[in-house]
């Protein structure tokens, strides 16, 4: 059936009307049923083994345009629409965002799901289907506040599946409903599936704000992504949510495995787990519980879970690396607590070391100690990460099993983040070197022979002016507020921690200030662009958003200044604002504290969108400076392995740097009168005295170091043609960074699915 057929089709069947008499939204829930029946009849990838990869979050995006390109349909969609008079970009915008994810763990999980089905293997996502994800984002009073953030209309990808599981808690059971959300592989006629459980009679929307009954877990378990767990209820709410996601997903696994044909001693030989961060730990314990259940022996049951569970690790931040009261897994689900502390006694007899055990000395679970030792894999997610991990934090562990521990430096899909985000960039691409970089991104590295090319180099220009146009349009229409497309776009775009250091951008914001009202102007404007939510309970992070907003309000407020220095602050970052954001962006800001970071992936999107990255040397930003050369980055800062001794020995000490003439006046006008007439007095005073007393993550050791790359970047920038030669080689460099790549590396070393 031809396309126009098929949407006719589906708006008489919906709506009794042909497509050019439908509104926007039913032209959107249109193409949404056609697009996801398609899809539907697609099947599944079969070779000899499975994966299941289990992760809290998956932030997929808005999927109508990732659809379309999967099945080859984007541009005849758009043609179609275009010859009634409509544009597929509006129709696009009707789309709501699902809200089933945060920042990096997420966005690299649908990457990882892209990619798995478009490299045709057999594997599924498995997650919960959260009504109101993280939340929505608004200001005001230049402070961050909270609202749900509802995602599910009437008509979405979700597919109900008629699945059911019971979910067995301490006192009482939840049926588990499983919902799938379709992934098709691009170009190879397969499709994947994301899993979502939810509960039975999910809560309607009761509360104010995000605040609601943490303890009604049978209407609430899915309500929220993250629930504020500054309270006991937040953080049992957390362990019921994690086991609710594994019970359910394990004993889909064991369903499948039995209609695939093959017996529960098969286990290891036919599935794969894939464990993404801590939060999916306890499948681990449950699938031997399942095991154990069905009449296998702990041995053969630790053993075949053993050999079918790997685990990723995203992070060296302690407070990330999760540890459950015995107390919590007691109360959410008693019947692992057995095993846990079988797995655990095990452990200690073979290892007395208390460093590696799995419960230490104030009955805390650590659900990574589990993971490393009844998992066969461990890996990293970059180089210098997974060297930080083997060496220092994680080599008691790496000592006992060296050959558990590998790297997959992440990736990111390019279908997403340059074809659809980026269309004449694409163009320009294709027109240059063909359109088999699609297919395999390494062929980028094409466009190195275009380097002192004037009529390509103008091109990329022209294309990185009209996405800046483009994006301040868009901003001015969202909030009001006004840029200048002819100045530098500095754009920093990932969650809000102080590890990320916006709190040192904003440093630089109040250096700039100060020179622009001394009278010293620069040689051109710089417009400072930030995205970033903070947790609801990380009050500092909090803190730091306002400082942003309120130096945004001083400056839009000076005539002075304003010509030449410019903040804004995305309201709500999402997926969808990034899809503006990053291929509007200059200069990459990606200034993490070094062996912090365990690699980005904000970073590997920027560069293929023709941005140069200023960063520090964490995580892949290293890989990255190993590829484009040290002309085509801009890196400052303490290095990981001096970062690491100054944490060892405790000799960092913020007040060494705070009393430098340069440092001191950018901490002190934090509490400046220009400031404080604007600002929240009690706020900005936590900020500023904690920069002076704790700075845990050294803004003022690397901010001076920061201060001298930006300008030396911002005064390259005027070279045109010298800046687009860095931009092309970014992009040329940036084909290592596909998450094609990065899966068929899990693939040949940990999933061996073919």
């Amino acid at each position: 059936m031809e396309l126009k057929e098929r949407l006719f089709q589906m708006t008489q069947e919906r709506f009794g009307r042909s497509p050019d008499q439908c509104s926007d939204h039913q032209l959107y829930e249109a193409l949404l049923l056609m697009t996801r029946r398609m899809i539907q009849d697609r099947p599944a990838p079969q070779t000899g083994r499975k994966l299941y990869y289990f992760s809290a979050e998956f932030l997929m995006g808005k999927l109508l345009s990732n659809n379309l390109l999967a099945l080859g349909l984007y541009d005849q969609v758009r043609s179609l629409l275009f010859e009634m008079g409509r544009d597929l970009g509006v129709i696009e915008s009707e789309e709501p965002e699902p809200s089933l994810g945060n920042g990096g763990l997420g966005r690299l999980a649908a990457c990882f799901l892209d990619s798995i089905a478009a490299l045709g293997l057999p594997g599924d996502g498995v997650g919960l289907n959260y009504h109101y994800g993280l939340f929505h984002q608004k200001f005001a009073g230049n402070k961050q506040t909270e609202e749900p953030d509802p995602w599910l209309e009437e008509e979405s990808w979700l597919i109900p599946t008629g699945r059911t599981f019971t979910v067995p808690f301490g006192g009482f059971e939840l049926k588990a409903v499983q919902y799938d959300v379709a992934i098709p592989g691009a170009g190879n006629g397969y499709a994947n599936r994301l899993h979502l459980f939810d509960v039975e009679q999910p809560a309607d929307q009761p509360w104010v704000g995000i605040g609601f009954d943490k303890t009604d877990i049978a209407h609430n378990l899915t309500s929220f992504l993250y629930p504020d767990d500054s309270d006991e209820k937040g953080q049992l709410l957390r362990v019921y949510q994690q086991y609710f996601m594994v019970s359910a997903g394990a004993q889909l696994i064991l369903q499948e495995l039995e209609e695939r044909g093959y017996g529960l001693e098969e286990l290891a030989d036919h599935v794969v787990v894939q464990i993404n961060d801590t939060h999916p730990s306890m499948v681990i314990p449950e699938l031997i519980r399942l095991l154990t259940q069905r009449g296998m022996s702990v041995n053969m049951a630790i053993d075949q879970v053993s050999r079918t569970c790997a685990y990723t690790n995203h992070t060296i931040l302690a407070e990330a690396l999760e540890k459950w009261p015995l107390a919590f897994i007691r109360k959410v689900a008693p019947q692992l607590v057995p095993i846990i502390l079988e797995l655990d006694q095990r452990v200690k007899e073979a290892h007395p070391d208390p460093r590696v055990a799995i419960i230490d000395g104030q009955e805390r679970v650590h659900m990574a100690h589990m993971d490393i030792h009844y998992g066969f894999s461990v890996n990293g997610v970059a180089a210098l990460h997974t060297e930080i991990l083997k060496n220092s934090e994680l080599k008691p562990f790496c000592d006992l099993y060296p050959q558990k521990f590998n790297n997959k430096t992440n990736g990111v899909t390019f279908r997403r983040w340059l074809e659809a985000c980026d269309p004449e960039l694409a163009a320009l691409i294709d027109d240059c070197i063909g359109s088999d970089w699609r297919r395999d991104t390494r062929k980028l590295e094409g466009l190195l022979d275009y380097q002192n090319d004037k009529v390509v180099l103008d091109r990329l220009l022209a294309v990185k002016q009209g996405n800046k146009d483009r994006l301040c349009r868009l901003l001015w229409a969202a909030q009001g507020v006004e840029l200048d497309p002819d100045s530098v776009f500095d754009i920093q775009i990932k969650r809000l921690h102080e590890y990320k250091r916006q709190q040192m951008n904003a440093l630089y914001i109040i250096y700039k200030y100060l020179e622009i009202k001394s009278g010293k102007l620069p040689e051109r404007p710089v417009t400072v662009i930030f995205g970033a939510k903070a947790a609801p309970a990380y009050v500092m992070a909090k803190h730091i958003i306002h400082l942003i907003l309120t130096l945004q309000q001083l400056i839009e407020q000076d005539p002075q200044v304003r010509p030449w220095l410019r903040v804004a602050m995305v309201e709500n970052y999402n997926v969808t604002w990034a899809e503006s954001l990053i291929p509007a962006c200059d200069i990459s800001e990606q200034i993490s504290l070094a062996s912090k970071e365990a690699s980005g992936t904000g970073n590997m999107k920027f560069m293929a969108n023709g941005a140069v990255t200023l960063g520090t040397l964490d995580g892949a930003n290293v890989e990255i400076a190993q590829l484009v050369g040290p002309e085509n980055i801009y890196t400052f800062g303490a290095k990981s392995d001096e970062v690491i001794r100054m944490y060892a020995e405790g000799s960092y000490r913020p007040l060494d740097y705070y009393h430098r003439p340069g440092v001191e006046r950018l901490v002190d006008f934090l509490v400046s009168p220009e400031l404080l007439a604007i600002g929240d007095p009690a706020s900005l005073s936590v900020l500023w005295k904690d920069m002076k007393s704790k700075d845990w993550f050294m803004a003022l050791l690397d901010v001076e170091d920061y201060i001298a790359a930006k300008e030396r970047a911002v005064h390259d920038y005027g070279d045109r043609h010298a800046w687009a030669r860095k931009m092309l080689v970014n992009i040329a460099k940036s084909g290592y960074f596909s998450s094609d790549r990065t899966i068929q590396q899990y693939d040949e070393d940990i999933w061996h699915l073919k």
